[in-house]
This record gives structure tokens, sequence and C-alpha cells, in this order.
């Protein structure tokens, strides 16, 4: 899982809070940890291979949407990983991870890991947290056609920079003036928590209010390409709104308990003595909410894939031929397909009209088909209602 906890039990002196939570059932808490990844993993990798059946079509030009997502699910890959290599060493090497605990200590290499191990699960599934912003940003710019393949750089300056500015900064605090030093007091640890749930509260804030000023865009979008709002049309903007909403439940199903989980720990760390029996309750508690942590945070990657393509069945073609790969739209190839090249010179002003109508439509019918990518029957919706398909 990916707590801040990790980087906090790397510090010799822990609060006595970490220390509750660290030493309570370790192989249980770490063989939860590698099972919940392991099946997330494979899921994840399973869901994003492509599946016997599917037409084979030239592949089309990825959008910065198709593109967020991909990047999205490979940090939860490589975060997984990261837990599984961890939980994996605490459990097969007991007594190694026994001296991160020792003050002082001439052996380097537990701590080594200790802090090399929490920074990399840490940092991938904060850049998971950025990019998933960026991906409700992107929506909203491409609704509003101000967007494309060429903001997938600021994309990545943005969300690679930040997770990795606010994770060597909020490092740097809690370990200065050294590891064995740290904890001293909550001047070293607040700044640490603050830059690891920054990137969490700012999807959980502003996501919601993007994906719904997108679904409003994308309203007016549907009612402008035809002049009228048909079922179809209503239908198709119902499906992106209902992705929307399953992308931020399951992103607040898997990282809710992370934030009770953390809200016990500092009640408790406020608290003189965190052993007396008025605290077994909120104990427990934490407790609790740790187990499920170790639980939730690795299956969101597997959980974010149903949400983004929906399940995309178990047969899987692992013969190599080029072919559209799944999270791609399926809408943006068909309309190219049909879309064929207007003359250069029109003879009426009515041809040009048309002309003008058509790129307007397509780029409509492009944009919302970027909102739609891994759904097929709306993609097919789209197609058929789009002017450029019904022979305009």
């Amino acid at each position: 899982m990916a707590s801040p906890r990790l980087e906090t039990y790397c510090c010799p002196n822990r609060d006595a809070a970490t220390q509750l939570v660290m030493n309570f059932q370790p192989e249980v808490f770490c063989g939860v940890c590698i099972g919940s990844a392991s099946i997330s993993l494979l899921l994840t990798i399973l869901q994003l291979l492509p599946k016997k059946g599917q037409s084979p079509r030239k592949m089309p030009k990825a959008s910065s949407s198709s593109t967020i997502l991909l990047l999205i699910s490979i940090c939860d890959i490589l975060g997984g990983l990261g837990m599984i290599f961890r939980s994996s060493v605490w459990l097969g090497f007991p007594s190694f991870i026994a001296n991160i605990s020792v003050v002082n200590g001439t052996d380097v290499w537990p701590s080594t890991f200790c802090v090399g191990s929490a920074m990399w699960i840490q940092l991938l599934y904060s850049a998971g947290f950025w990019w998933l912003f960026c991906y409700a940003v992107d929506s909203y710019l491409v609704v509003r056609r101000s967007a494309g393949l060429s903001t997938i750089v600021l994309y990545h300056m943005m969300t690679w920079g930040l997770a990795v500015m606010l994770c060597v900064e909020g490092i740097a605090l809690l370990y200065y003036p050294s590891l064995s030093s740290c904890e001293n007091g909550l001047e070293h640890a607040i700044p640490h928590y603050i830059t690891t749930y920054a990137p969490l509260l700012l999807v959980l804030v502003v996501n919601p209010i993007l994906f719904r000023r997108t679904v409003s865009a994308v309203a007016s979008l549907l009612k402008g390409r035809q002049g009228i709002y048909t079922e179809n049309e209503r239908r198709l903007g119902t499906e992106i709104q209902m992705r929307f909403f399953k992308i931020m439940l399951v992103f607040v199903i898997c990282w809710s308990s992370n934030i009770i989980n953390e809200t016990l720990l500092f009640y408790l760390e406020m608290q003189p003595d965190i052993n007396e029996m008025p605290l077994k309750n909120i104990r427990s508690a934490a407790l609790i909410t740790w187990i499920i942590m170790g639980v939730l945070n690795p299956m969101q990657g597997f959980l974010f894939t149903l949400a983004f393509y929906g399940w995309t069945g178990w047969r899987v073609d692992l013969k190599w031929r080029k072919r559209e790969i799944p999270w791609e739209s399926m809408s943006s190839s068909t309309v190219g397909e049909n879309a064929y090249p207007s003359p250069v010179n029109y003879q009426s002003n009515i041809h040009d009209s048309k002309k003008i109508s058509t790129t307007d439509s397509q780029q409509t019918d492009e944009a919302i088909s970027m909102l739609s990518e891994g759904n097929t029957s709306s993609d097919e919706r789209l197609t058929r209602s789009s002017p450029i398909y019904q022979g305009w």
C-alpha cells in the first residue's frame, strides 16, 4: 500500500502511532499486500492486452486522452511491482529488516532499502494522481477544442516534475538533518504528509468539478452538432457522465481508507499515551483501516481499467500484427475511413458552407470519441449519427 508511514518507519526513533500499525501482524499485512498487488497486476495486464475476436484495424493515431489513461495504468503497474518487491523482502529477510530499527547501526543497506522502496511506491502513485488530474483537465479542454497530442508534453512536465519535486521535498524535510534524528517533532513529519496527500486531495476536490463542467460542455456539443438532441446523443452523454462517475468512485473506494487511517493515527499521536484504554476503539479502527489499505490501494490499477474500458474479456490474442490497441478510440478510425478529401476549389457558397459544417461536425465527433474511448457501443452510435457517416 502507499502511505507516508512507510517512510516514517525508516526513522529509528519513529513515533508511537507508526510503530503501532507497522508492528501489527507484519507477516499477515505483507502477505495481504503481495496477494492484492499480484492479483491487480495480472488482471490489469490482462485488461490491456489485445483480445481475440476484435477486428484488426489500422492502428489510429493516439489521442492525448488515451495516452493519459495508459500512463495511469503504467503507474499503477509499477507501483504494484514496488509493493510486491518490498513486501517480499520483508517476509523473506526478517533479520535484514530488523536492522532498520537499530540506532547508529553500521549497516546502511536496510535503511537504504526502506527509504528507496517507500519512495518508489510513493512516487509512482503520486504520479498516478497527477495523471488523473491531467485527464480531467484534458477532458475539459478537449470538448473546448483547446487540447490535443501537443499538450501531452506539458502534462509530462507537470506530472513528473511535481511528483518528483514533492516527493524529494517531503523526504528531505522528514530526514533532515539525518535519518537517525528524524521524527523528533511534528515539524519534520507534517510537511512530508502534506506533500504526500496534496495530489490525492486535489483529485478528490477538483476532478469532480472538472468532470461536471465537461459533461455540461458535451451536452452543448451534442445539441449543436445537428441542432437537435436525439435519444442516441442523450444516451451517449449519459455514458460519458457514467464513465467519469466510475473513475471517481474507484478513486474514493481505493483511497478513502488512507485519509481515515491517517486522521486516526494523527489523533493518536497527539495523545500522551496511545495505549490507554479509552483509546482502544480508535486503535482498533486504525489497525482495521491499515489492513484495508493493503487490500484496496494495489487494486486501483485493475479497478481503473474497468472504469476506463469495461471488462475486455479473457481471450488474449498474442499474435503480433498491426491492429488497434484496446485503449484506442474505435470511432476515430471509423470517421477517418469514411471521410473523403474535399476539392480545393468550390464553385458556390453552398459547397463552402457544407465543407465548414462537415469539418465542425468531424471535430465535434473526434472530441466526443476521445471521451468515450474504449466504449464500443458509444463509438458505433457516434459514427452512425455523424453527418459524415450519413453522407453529407
